[in-house]
């Protein structure tokens, strides 16, 4: 599909400072724009791309003036903000590439399930008893979608995942391939000899609108209520969320970290790879976890921490630094310790042989 340098510069509310005419067909890295494809400019370290690129057409600042001259054949699209601009366009064109609908064969899809309109079904999916599946869901092949799980509108679910019984997923939502919804919390009892005995998770997931999960997360089923990730959650590629867990609305959470049950994060988080939360505890909001922390006490709004345990960032890097320097510590006490005992010496012998 192909578009004008004027009607992207429409749609963007941008300027056209070129040919208004150009069509592109496709998007590309500055450095490696080809004709017919559309680029961007946002980061000063690659403006000197701009005068050597093939691109058709870039996004640059609304205020940018080149240092000199660029390309006849590239046109500009000014814009108040060149990266989100791009982003958008980049959402687009992801979007164009899953217009599938209908239901592949072989799939069974039960006959008490509501399937919306413009849906898209893909070969080996299983849809569950009372399952509903609202306009405009893609389920692509190999998914399991259990009974009375309810998909919102728009919402992108790749291969391999699923999802279990009595979960609910809301509108423009993208779950990557591998993800498990609603398996069994980690939910143990010992009894009076030590054995642990299993403790029903008859609860469910809830996830609310415009979330993405990363592949091969999983979000585990409440034990009672619901386990819930909030508007607009992002996580990352092999998150673990535990049972009862609530993550606050627009909070990102990166790869490989685990968050233990029913502790509730506050939203707009920022929560770093390899992180490790114990259960129970209540971080605030716009909390900022650096990677590979650990979690062991409640955090207050607006903290920011690193460290296992973790404690107030300012604190840990000067106490690295500590950290780092200790070799040389370790030489100079070494070195105060051998003046001491040979000072010490010497007033012995002083004490010995006292001045007449």
């Amino acid at each position: 599909m192909q578009f004008s340098a004027g009607q992207i510069a429409q749609l963007l509310h941008g300027e056209v400072d070129g040919d208004a005419q150009v069509l592109v067909s496709d998007v590309a890295k500055i450095e490696e724009g080809r004709p017919g494809t559309l680029t961007f400019l946002a980061n000063p370290k690659y403006t000197e791309h701009l005068y050597g690129t093939q691109a058709s057409v870039v996004l640059v600042e609304a205020g940018f003036t080149p240092s000199r001259g660029i390309p006849k054949s590239l046109t500009l699209i000014r814009v108040a903000d060149p990266r989100a601009a791009f982003a958008r366009l980049l959402e687009m064109h992801a979007a164009h590439q899953y217009e599938k609908k209908g239901i592949e064969q072989p799939s069974y899809v039960s006959p008490k399930a509501t399937i919306g309109k413009g849906v898209y079904i893909g070969a080996f999916c299983h849809v569950g008893d009372h399952a509903v599946l609202a306009d405009g869901v893609k389920l692509f092949p190999n998914c399991t979608i259990g009974d009375n799980v309810h998909v919102g509108r728009g919402t992108r679910i790749h291969s391999g995942v699923h999802v279990y019984h009595g979960c609910r997923i809301g509108a423009d939502c993208l779950i990557h391939s591998g993800v498990v919804i609603g398996s069994d919390g980690f939910g143990f009892q010992p009894d009076a000899e030590g054995r642990y005995i299993k403790v029903a998770q008859i609860g469910n997931v809830v996830i609310e609108d415009a979330v993405e999960i990363g592949a091969n997360c999983t979000i585990d089923r409440a034990t009672m209520g619901s386990t819930v990730i909030r508007t607009g959650v992002k996580l990352d590629n092999l998150v673990q969320v535990a049972h009862n867990v609530e993550i606050g609305a627009h909070t990102v959470v990166v790869s490989q970290t685990g968050i233990a049950g029913s502790t509730r994060i506050g939203s707009h988080g920022q929560i770093g790879g390899q992180v490790g939360i114990v259960g129970h505890l209540t971080i605030g909001d716009r909390v900022r976890i650096a990677a590979q922390s650990g979690i062991g006490a409640d955090l207050p709004d607006d903290a920011v921490v690193q460290g296992s345990p973790a404690f107030g960032i300012g604190d840990y890097k000067r106490s690295y630094v500590v950290f780092r320097d200790l070799p040389g510590l370790r030489q100079r006490i070494h070195a105060l310790e051998q003046e001491l005992e040979r000072l010490k010496g010497r007033a012995d012998t002083l004490n010995e042989h006292p001045l007449e």
